[in-house]
């Protein structure tokens, strides 16, 4: 449990939309893989998989539990959505990973809530869950 509680409001706007997750905000505090490979402040590499979407995704949530101070909202057989808060202060970032049908990839973007900087929490995230995927 968090010494402060600086959650933010959770965004209402998450999810897929014409096979696209939410653009990152011009702000350092988001990775997206969807986000233009020129913009190297927000891209990140989709992660890759072979079988199912469903168990792809399925692999996702074991890990994203297995993770402290973490809390899905939503899992689908293509889509997960979670939020992960910080120790300390409880900022809350929203997580969310999509597999587009008929392709062997998982798209992911995860933003901060509130703030500015996150001083690379994000991404940095993000990698250790690939790392934990891809193991």
């Amino acid at each position: 449990m968090a010494l402060f509680s600086f959650s933010g409001t959770a965004p209402t706007d998450l999810g897929v939309t014409n096979g696209q997750l939410k653009g990152c905000p011009n702000t350092p505090n988001c990775v997206s893989s969807q986000a233009p490979a020129e913009d190297k402040e927000h891209a990140i590499a989709p992660f890759t998989y072979t079988g199912s979407a469903k168990d792809a995704i399925a692999r996702l949530k074991q890990i994203i539990e297995s993770m402290e101070r973490s809390t899905i909202r939503k899992v689908t057989d293509d889509y997960l959505y979670a939020e992960f808060s910080s120790k300390l202060m409880g900022f809350v970032d929203d997580v969310e990973f999509y597999a587009p049908p008929g392709e062997s990839v998982i798209h992911t973007r995860t933003a901060a809530r509130l703030g500015k900087s996150d001083l690379g929490v994000n991404r940095k995230r993000t990698e250790e869950i690939r790392a934990r995927f891809s193991a």
